[in-house]
């Protein structure tokens, strides 16, 4: 017997969960359920984890100021700020002064309404009268608060090193989904290897879609249902400040932006809602213009942005020059880099740019759930469901 018809008698491998998607959100929900003794594959189609939206992002620890048009997301992120702040705690900057204000020109929220806001749901809002690093003739208020940042990129390290700890835990990276078939009480799964093409067939009692902006795509392949969702190709830029290494600006609420530390990092991310965003797609999958120049990005399997020969040029200078109205002449903001991402959202916020996490039971007998969500301390809605 030769050696392809011994490999094909090999007995097929078997999981209590396949979870598809190794960012932070499918690298909890791992740890989670071995710990409880369950048995697990990961599988993410990079090559590494934490490559994409995990630590393309503000590293904000959302306290809820960020959203005064949708309560029930700034309720959500204050909840389980505690926790998560707890138990990430090396991984976190605290001591810095983080502060939002409201511009003079189109901001979608006055003074009046951020401090009520606050006020309604028991954060932190302290009006600063006078400030000599901001522009107040651009300035309506300005507000010291308290919101801290995390580390993307050392919580990554953590959470990866916890999982190759783990036992109970297997990780399968530069690997596809290739089919998928019902079976008596579980699903039957081919896995593709990215770089040698090689099929490995298993079987998982209930899979957990935990891949994003592709969520769409895995629910179609397992023949679920859409998210409404919408993608935005977005651009988080890295700046370095003499003046504002311990400084926070985030301000609301319209085309306006963000500057602050990225963790523990030493940098700044600098994002804008203009300028952020290069491209959007109303499309349930994540379909732009730029991937008829990379044939390997398609809608229904993205490649990551940054590398990528069609990626936006950088719109740095138009973040930088925006987000320096605010400050006053004495700031210095110097670019560094930036990091390509695509991002998503649900269509029904798109009006209060709300950020809600639903973790949706899709199947049952055998299991199927999709978990969306964009910030990063709601990772215990994880538990809820699962």
């Amino acid at each position: 017997m030769n050696l392809s018809n011994l490999l094909n008698l090999r007995p097929i491998q078997s999981y209590d969960h396949l979870i598809i998607g190794g960012g932070i959100f499918g690298c909890y929900a791992a740890l989670y359920l071995a710990r409880k003794g369950a048995r697990v594959l990961v599988v993410e189609k990079e090559r590494e984890l934490f490559k994409k939206a995990s630590i393309v992002n503000q590293a904000r620890l959302h306290s809820g100021y960020h959203y005064p048009r949708s309560v029930a997301t700034a309720l959500m992120s204050d909840d389980n700020k505690a926790r998560f702040t707890e138990e990430h705690r090396p991984f976190i900057l605290f001591d810095f002064e983080k502060y939002y204000a409201i511009d003079r020109h189109g901001s979608l929220t006055d003074a009046a309404q951020f401090e009520r806001f606050c006020e309604f749901i028991g954060i932190r809002c302290d009006r600063v009268k006078g400030h000599p690093l901001f522009n107040y003739n651009r300035l309506e208020a300005l507000y010291l608060t308290t919101e801290y940042t995390f580390d993307p990129v050392l919580i990554g390290e953590y959470y990866q090193q916890k999982i190759a700890e783990k036992k109970g835990i297997e990780i399968r990276r530069f690997t596809k989904i290739k089919n998928v078939e019902m079976a008596a009480g579980g699903w039957q799964v081919n896995l593709q290897n990215l770089e040698n093409e090689a099929v490995e067939p298993i079987v998982a009692n209930s899979v957990i879609n935990a891949t994003y902006a592709q969520s769409n795509a895995l629910n179609r392949l397992f023949g679920m249902p859409d998210i409404n969702l919408m993608h935005e190709i977005s651009e988080m830029a890295f700046v370095t400040s003499p003046q504002l290494k311990n400084i926070g600006l985030t301000v609301m609420d319209g085309q306006f932006g963000s500057l602050m530390p990225y963790g523990l990092s030493g940098l700044l991310s600098l994002s804008s809602v203009a300028y952020t965003h290069h491209k959007v797609s109303y499309d349930n999958l994540p379909t732009f213009d730029c991937q008829q120049r990379n044939p390997l990005c398609k809608p229904d399997f993205t490649e990551d942005c940054n590398g990528c020969p069609a990626v936006p040029p950088s719109n740095y200078r138009k973040m930088l020059g925006q987000m320096q109205k605010y400050f006053s002449d004495k700031v210095e903001l110097d670019y560094q880099h930036s990091l390509f991402t695509i991002k998503s959202k649900l269509k029904a916020n798109f009006i209060d740019d709300g950020r809600p996490t639903e973790i949706s039971c899709l199947h049952r007998n055998p299991d199927y759930f999709c978990i969306f969500a964009g910030k990063i301390n709601s990772i215990y809605e994880v538990e809820k469901m699962l």
